[in-house]
């Protein structure tokens, strides 16, 4: 047992310092851009750079991990690149510049996350163990994180961003090199393989809808700083925000195994798009900052639950042989396609109507999700 815990040491050290520098770009980007006297509209579309560039990215990257059979040699690769690419692109000021270095950081560090998570999942399975268990330690640091670097923001200034930015960084990095790389008993990917990906209807169909929820989930993850900062709230009330929500995130991981066999995974991914709306519509109302830090609580209940089970489901409708490549496909949708979608549409509605209108449309748009999830789960689509 003692040799087992060691083993899974650094993978929950990586998983803890990525997501805890993560939580600097998800929480604390937008303002930096707003420090450096963008609009909201222009906020959007560096942030939109992000999820538009992973949809090449973490493709190219899952295929390249697939074929040559390695998770840990790819990762040391875009945290690389992700270290030195930060440090240009969090100094940069001007918007076409901004937009360039935008897109080299997000090359290296889109496909880290997914990366790490279908490690994750391949190591659970190994080990006959929760996939949350071990991917909680992502969200601690992402709560961590956010809680201490909002304080210290407050006092050092949002322009010294990169500082926090590259110690996490860092940190990944160094415990990158000593996790210990999944043997996948499988023939190199092939690209036929790629072309069956896409020929799983379940698959492609399930991607397609959960759309109307991660636009949602996305459009928020760019704009609840600014929002709390529009009713009033300063950077160490938004890092509380993101503690509160991603500790809440944590529960629901660790918890994970007294929860997740319960039921079948749409049923909780349908039960998860219900929070969803409840969650928006609340937002769409408020407009008392600490309200809204109280609410995050229902970040676990939501997103936890979706995203653990929809990853798990996805694990289930792809071969083993394109494992990395199907779960980068799937976060391509989570994080690209309704990243773009998100950044581009929020900042522009947050623009000429504010914040509780945008919340507005997210919580119609998570019904809609919602109802069509329940029709495909009621609905046969070719699922075994």
């Amino acid at each position: 047992m003692q040799s087992r815990e060691q083993s899974l040491v650094p993978l929950k050290m990586l998983l803890f310092s990525f997501h805890g520098a993560n939580t600097m770009v998800i929480s604390f980007l937008p303002l930096l851009l707003q420090y450096r006297e963008l609009d909201g509209t222009q906020i959007g579309l560096v942030l939109a750079v992000g999820p538009a560039v992973s949809l090449i990215s973490q493709p190219i990257w899952g295929y390249m991990s697939d074929k040559y059979q390695t998770v840990k040699r790819i990762l040391l690769i875009c945290l690389i690149g992700l270290i030195i690419s930060s440090a240009v692109f969090f100094q940069m000021t001007i918007l076409p510049l901004l937009i360039i270095t935008a897109g080299i950081f997000y090359f290296f560090s889109a496909p880290i996350g997914a990366l790490s998570d279908s490690f994750t999942q391949r190591r659970a399975d190994a080990m006959k163990i929760s996939f949350g268990s071990i991917r909680t330690w992502g969200s601690i640091g992402f709560a961590v994180s956010s809680l201490l670097v909002g304080q210290l923001l407050d006092l050092i200034g949002i322009q010294y961003l990169i500082v926090p930015y590259l110690v996490m960084a860092s940190l990944a990095l160094i415990v990158c090199f000593r996790i210990v790389d999944v043997k996948v008993e499988v023939d190199p990917i092939q690209l036929s393989d790629i072309k069956r990906l896409f020929q799983n209807r379940p698959f492609v169909i399930f991607l397609s809808l959960i759309l109307f929820l991660t636009i949602t989930h996305r459009t928020n993850d760019s704009y609840i700083g600014l929002f709390i900062e529009q009713l009033g709230g300063s950077e160490t009330l938004i890092g509380v925000s993101w503690f509160v929500g991603v500790a809440s995130e944590a529960a629901v991981f660790a918890l994970a195994p007294f929860w997740y066999r319960k039921f079948h995974p749409l049923i909780f991914i349908i039960a998860a798009g219900l929070l969803f709306t409840i969650r928006w519509f609340l937002y769409a109302v408020i407009d008392v900052p600490m309200v809204i830090v109280i609410l995050q609580l229902l970040h676990g209940l939501s997103f936890g639950i979706f995203y653990m089970t929809a990853f798990q489901y996805i694990t289930q409708l792809i071969p083993k042989s394109v494992q990395s490549t199907g779960h980068l496909v799937f976060m391509s949708v989570f994080f690209g396609l309704s990243g773009i979608v998100g950044s581009l549409a929020g900042g522009t509605i947050m623009d000429v109507f504010g914040g509780n209108t945008l919340y507005l449309f997210m919580g119609i748009l998570a019904l809609i999700g919602t109802i069509l999830m329940t029709a495909y789960h009621l609905l046969p689509f070719g699922k075994r």
